[in-house]
């Protein structure tokens, strides 16, 4: 079944490009754009795991490794399109516009980060696993009988394939033809549990199948292939010609979140092999150099640039006052419950009523 969905690739791990039909596609201002993104997430990433560790913010979910999938859809959305992320797709909610002081407050739990921003159609992150792929596939017929041409991306993980939501949403996409694209990451690990343990299917995108819709595969660690398929698919949505199920190929380098140690359940070894070999960001880089595209001053000064922006992020979230803890019983029903009311106070007699 493997050999049906072969792996889309565009430059290889060297940067050399894999096919000629691409090669005059592929242009110095997409490349330095691509490269911008990836090395901003990937400092914000960075920096969100010193925080964590400092203790500044909560728990943290990194996503190192994954830049090249998040960056590449992200920037093939149109401005009006929706964008339904996870807890791993800070990246590409950055990326398609999210404001980066908002998404830090969301890290250091104040309910000011969860208030969807009001410029892009950007869903609340998924904590739950899946739950909002039925959701995007109504928000993306919403789209169809109003009569727009926007349509809707939804990421998950490869553990999100195990859930009843994932195969709601992709049926009841594929039945009203909805105009969305599911953008599934296969990382290889549903936190601990392996792919090959999760499911017999040798690939996630054959599961589109019993759906009636296209399933492709694409390199993860390949931007301009992510970038070329998932526009393919939105096009593809807009045109009335429904969803499809996609899956990017990758690896996560760190832990699954920062209260995880990967160690105890993946050859560590065998990881940073894969950082050394398949990296997106140093993969660009590779292919920009060869395409003689890199300059150093131009990569000192967009370093210099993405520090500023975040530094200044991370001033202004902690310049506000401590996170109340009442936000996380006060919003849950909308009359108060007995039993959240009895959990508010006994957690403001354990903590004083605030973090």
């Amino acid at each position: 079944m493997e050999a049906n969905y072969p792996l889309f690739q565009i430059i290889d791990k060297d940067g050399e490009v894999t096919s000629a039909d691409y090669q005059d596609l592929l242009t110095e201002e997409q490349a330095k754009t691509y490269y911008y993104h990836m090395l901003r997430i990937r400092t914000y990433d960075h920096k969100g795991i010193a925080l964590q560790r400092q203790g500044r913010i909560g728990t943290y979910v990194p996503f190192e490794g994954q830049e090249g999938s998040q960056v590449g859809s992200a920037l093939a959305l149109q401005n009006d399109d929706w964008l339904f992320p996870t807890y791993r797709d800070h990246g590409a909610t950055l990326t398609f516009g999210a404001d980066l002081n908002r998404m830090l407050l969301h890290w250091n739990g104040r309910i000011e980060g969860c208030v969807p921003s009001l410029e892009k159609n950007i869903f609340p992150a998924s904590i739950p696993i899946a739950t909002h792929l039925p959701h995007a596939a109504g928000a993306a017929m919403a789209e169809t009988y109003k009569g727009t041409k926007n349509a809707a991306i939804a990421y998950f993980g490869d553990g999100a394939t195990s859930e009843g939501d994932f195969h709601e949403g992709l049926n009841i996409a594929s039945v009203f033809n909805a105009p969305v694209v599911f953008f599934n990451q296969n990382n290889g690990f549903a936190i601990s549990l392996p792919v090959k343990k999760q499911m017999n299917s040798e690939t996630i995108a054959q599961k589109a199948e019993a759906y009636g819709i296209p399933g492709k595969r694409v390199d993860g660690m390949d931007v301009f292939a992510v970038n070329f398929v998932v526009k393919e698919a939105l096009e593809r949505a807009r045109n009335g010609e429904g969803p499809t199920l996609i899956e990017a190929v990758t690896w996560r380098f760190g832990a699954h979140t920062t209260a995880d140690d990967p160690s105890k359940y993946r050859d560590q070894a065998a990881s940073d092999a894969t950082r050394e070999e398949r990296d997106p960001v140093l993969r660009l880089e590779r292919f920009m150099k060869k395409q003689n595209m890199w300059d150093d001053a131009w990569v000192a000064s967009i370093k210099e640039e993405i520090q500023e922006e975040l530094d200044t992020a991370v001033s202004d979230m902690e310049s506000y006052e401590k996170a109340n803890s009442d936000v996380m019983f006060d919003y849950v029903f909308e009359k108060p419950a007995w039993t959240i009311e009895e959990q508010k106070k006994n957690f403001n007699a354990l903590k004083g009523g605030m973090f």
